[in-house]
This record gives C-alpha cells, structure tokens and sequence, in this order.
C-alpha cells in the first residue's frame, strides 16, 4: 500500500557488481512517483535525495513522510543538490506530456534518468530524449516493468535457447477500468507501451501495423483497440486491449508459439507455462507464495532495482534493458496504429 517501505525483492537477473551508489531524486509526487521514492528509500546501494514537485503540497507531503527535501521546481533542484539519476514520474496529457521537460533538464545536467511510461505522448521529442541521452552517453531507462518478471525472464531464456524455434506468432492482451479520458487516444498511447514492450521483447522489431477501435457506451475515447502486426522476422502478431474491463484473473495475458514450442504467461508473473512441440509434458513456473511477487507493485521493485543495478555496475549506456530506445519503439508502433484507425489502412512503423 501507498506509504509502506517495500521488502526487499530478489533480483530475477544476473547479478552486476555494485560499483557505487546513486544520488537519487523523484521528481513528481503523484501515487506513481511516492511509489518510486518509497523503494529508491528502501534500497541498499541507492540514497534517496529528495523529492521534487510543481504542486507545493504534494512535494512537502511525500518529503515530510520520506524526511528528505522538497523542491518545486526541477532547476531550483539541479541547483541546490548533488545527484546522480533521477526518476521522471510525472504525469501530464496521455499520461506522458509531462515527462520531456524534467527529463531534458536532467540529462543537459549529466544525470541518469528513469522515466514513466509513455516515454512520451509525442513520438518527436520522445526522439530529442532518447537522442540527448546517447549524445550524451548517459543512462536512460523507461519503467517498462512488465518484462522485469521472473516469469518473463525465464519466458525469454526459453525463446534464447531456442525451445520455441522458429518464430509463427503472439498473442498478447490486457484490460484494466480507467475511466480518464484525457484524449481520444488516451487507451492507446498509455496502456499500450507495456503490451507492445513485451511484444518486442519476446518477437523482435515490428515492421507493420493494423488497428481496430471501438468505444464502449458512454465513452468519447477509442477506449477499446484490436492490433494485428506484422513483426521482422516474419512471424505475426494479436493485441487486444481495453480500458473498459474490470480488473479481475488475469488481467493480462501472452502467448508466443513456433514451430518448437509454445509458451503462455499469465498476468505476467503468475505464471508460465512451456508447451514442447511433440511432448505431452509441460514445465510450468508458478509464482511462489513464499517469497515471490505479491502484486503489480512488486514490478517496480525488479524494475527500478534492475536499472540502478545496471548503472552501479557500469553498464554502457546502449544495453541499458527496457532502455529509452526501447519505449521510443513501442510508441512507433502505437503511433502507426492510430494512423491505421484514422485512414483504415495497414501502415509501416516508422
């Protein structure tokens, strides 16, 4: 719950050896970025620095319960503090108009940065960023947690080993209620950076799009979306999503099938279940009661962890995992879907 430190997760990744600890500020207080804070607070190889916020009162609530200093604005901040990353947890139009300004200002000042999904609401200065961020060699991570899972991990080292083979297709889905409707791509842009990162992850670049939407009773926004896709390597690709759906099991769910396996996760820390081609016996990963992950918010833990675990250790800028790039390229594809709704054509990512 908001405010509790969190346990300690084990790392679901190969241990990195910690170089060094990393000066840390949350900027923007919202629920999401308290819950930053509050696992930055509980870390052993990163210090909490402080917190920063436009809105006075939320930036003294989150400092007063975390005892560190508040700060309005991102350039008084810079100014007054010596830090090494920051976590850009703001929010914004579409959930990520927000999130260029604070994150430009901090990668001009030499920090690492970890932002919110959407990377960006616009694909143009999400492009800036990412383009700054290797200009200037600096880490740049976006909080794509969905593949930061035990379950995903080992999904992926199945794909590595190459027991699922040549490639057909995936299917991916996800439905939560959101009742925002702070554009008329809102459920596109926002929800859809998680499902087409896992997408990625598991299949590789996607190279063509086409998207259907619909709007749910009483809605003004495309708040329900199917995608057919077209990945690089051929195979092909399902996405269903929708802001209209209660929450209940699973809420989310992903399928990848070869030509020597096939594998299906649910809610993506679950459970994972590895179907050999030609063998009735399956092997199937349960997400332990003991130990294992609790809740969504456990995610961020492996997330946020993995990433200061990756600068600590020194890793180059452009192996960052869940990298900025990374959230550039899902915002492509989301991009060449809405294109897809607008002129009822299969459109190439560009």
């Amino acid at each position: 719950m908001e405010g509790e430190r969190p346990r300690e997760l084990k790392s679901t990744s190969v241990p990195l050896r910690s170089m060094t600890t990393q000066q840390i500020a949350v900027i923007g207080c919202g629920p999401i970025g308290n819950l930053h804070a509050d696992i930055y607070a509980g870390m052993t190889d990163a210090d909490l620095v402080c917190v920063c916020d436009v809105d006075k009162a939320r930036a003294d609530a989150s400092a007063a319960r975390l005892q560190v200093p508040a700060f309005y604005s991102v350039s008084d901040m810079l100014g007054a503090t010596e830090l090494t990353m920051v976590s850009v947890a703001t929010g914004g139009t579409e959930y990520g108009s927000d999130h260029y300004e604070p994150t430009m200002q901090a990668l001009s000042a030499g920090l690492h940065v970890l932002g919110e999904k959407p990377i960006c609401n616009e694909i143009g200065p999400a492009e800036e960023m990412v383009t700054l961020a290797a200009q200037r060699g600096l880490c740049y991570g976006i909080n794509l947690n969905h593949r930061f899972t035990p379950a995903a991990r080992l999904a992926r080292k199945w794909v590595d080993e190459g027991r699922i083979g040549h490639q057909l297709f995936m299917n991916m889905s996800m439905w939560i209620m959101n009742p925002n409707e702070s554009s008329e791509w809102f459920q596109i842009k926002a929800l859809h950076p998680h499902t087409v990162d896992i997408m990625r992850y598991f299949c590789g670049d996607i190279e063509a799009v086409q998207c259907f939407a619909t709007k749910a009773p009483g809605r003004t926004i495309w708040s329900t979306a199917q995608f057919n896709m077209r990945f690089r390597s051929g195979a092909l690709g399902h996405l269903s999503g929708s802001y209209d759906i209660e929450r209940g099991h699973p809420m989310e769910r992903c399928e990848v099938a070869g030509v020597d396996g096939r594998f299906v996760i649910d809610d993506m820390f679950k459970e994972a279940t590895l179907y050999p081609a030609g063998n009735l016996e399956k092997t199937v990963y349960t997400n332990p009661v003991f130990g294992g992950m609790r809740d969504f918010n456990d995610t961020f833990i492996a997330r946020l962890g993995r990433f200061v675990e990756q600068v600590n250790a020194g890793v180059a800028a452009d192996q960052i995992d869940g990298s900025g790039a990374d959230g550039l390229a899902a915002q492509k594809v989301l991009a060449a879907a809405i294109e897809s709704i607008k002129t009822g054509t299969v459109v190439a990512v560009g």
